[in-house]
């Protein structure tokens, strides 16, 4: 039978998402996804939105760009909006990369590879190091634009805005770009959105999928100078002139206005990631610290794929990684006090039986 793919599409390597069975129900914590509901504001103007849909959405979600900018201490003009940032980032490799060299961290969100491949982006890794930190000089060090996620997944490490600075400083003496992927900055200490008035190379995308519990809805957002914002919706134009749906953008909108409920469930998630961390320790885990909604553990003589077992006749899910220097460890999304505590019971079963 002919193949009628392209020579783009028969080169693609698709990623792989966390699985999600439906045999029975599970304590779901391979994906990352928020403990807890939206904003109850989020739900309300969805809502109010229900009797409106056979309109367009506002071309420009002008509203939610506002709300974003406010939050942010910027400039509307300075905001993009996508379907979560997995399509701010499919845009950014093909608006910024395309032809083009892009260093990135070996370990690092494995959908960078997958846009590469697709567009093109001779996609060059720099390897980290043993205790799984960034390498800024190995990243640099090399040629072509660079991408961040910081902090990083699946590894939960973060670098300090102060690196994150003088990356962007020498990255712009040098005609390069900087993205810098923050799905999980809310859980972490700091932002590289405050760069963006003084480096014109620096892009920041963000995610409402994660702190704010709207994973359902996919909205995502970039935020730079209005030349790189520009770039993007001209891409964006010339494939979908409506990024996001009158829901997405009604309940993206009231969820960023909605501090006061970001603020107590972002703290309830860092106080249980850190109380879990502690726990998972006193069984002889080593849990690496995160700065994220997630725990990515080992345990020296139990391996990981017997964890992930264990967990999994409990009923619950965990991602495990394939990747020589994954393959040990998990990565556990953290989940409310109670699913918490089913996984340290479940985890301290486990090393029991080994």
């Amino acid at each position: 039978m002919k193949d009628f793919r392209s020579s783009a599409a028969r080169g693609v390597t698709p990623y792989v998402c966390g699985e999600q069975p439906d045999d029975r129900e599970y304590i779901k914590l391979n994906a990352n996804e928020n403990a807890y509901p939206p904003s109850p504001r989020a739900l309300e103007a969805m809502r109010a939105q229900m009797e409106k849909l056979q309109y367009y959405p506002d071309l420009t979600s002008a509203g939610l760009r506002r709300a974003i900018a406010d939050a942010h201490g910027i400039r509307p003009e300075q905001v993009y909006v996508g379907n979560g940032s997995d399509e701010v980032l499919a845009f950014s490799f093909l608006t910024f990369f395309a032809g083009k060299t892009l260093c990135a961290p070996d370990l690092t969100y494995s959908f960078y590879p997958c846009y590469a491949k697709l567009f093109g982006v001779d996609y060059r890794e720099a390897p980290l190091r043993e205790d799984f930190s960034v390498d800024v000089e190995a990243l640099l060090g090399g040629e072509g634009d660079v991408i961040l996620a910081n902090p990083n997944a699946p590894t939960s490490l973060e670098l300090s805005q102060g690196t994150i600075r003088e990356m962007a400083e020498r990255l712009n003496r040098q005609g390069r770009l900087l993205i810098v992927d923050e799905a999980y900055a809310a859980f972490g200490t700091g932002t590289a959105i405050p760069l963006i008035d003084a480096y014109p190379n620096v892009l920041v995308i963000r995610t409402f999928s994660k702190a704010h519990a709207l994973a359902g809805l996919r909205i995502g957002y970039a935020v730079g100078q209005e030349a790189l914002i520009e770039a993007l919706n001209g891409v964006k134009d010339s494939i979908n002139s409506y990024p996001l749906d009158r829901l997405a953008a009604a309940a993206a909108q009231a969820a960023i206005e909605d501090t006061a409920y970001l603020e107590q469930t972002v703290s309830l998630i860092c106080q249980t990631r850190d109380r879990t961390a502690q726990r998972l320790a006193k069984l002889g885990m080593t849990v690496l610290p995160s700065r994220t909604n997630f725990l990515f553990a080992t345990h020296p003589d139990v391996p990981a794929r017997t964890l992930l077992q264990a967990l999994r006749e409990d009923g619950i899910l965990v991602r495990h990684f394939s990747h020589p220097r994954l393959e040990n460890y998990l990565r556990i999304t953290v989940g409310t006090d109670e699913q918490m505590d089913r996984v340290v019971r479940g985890v301290e079963r486990a090393i029991g039986r080994a």
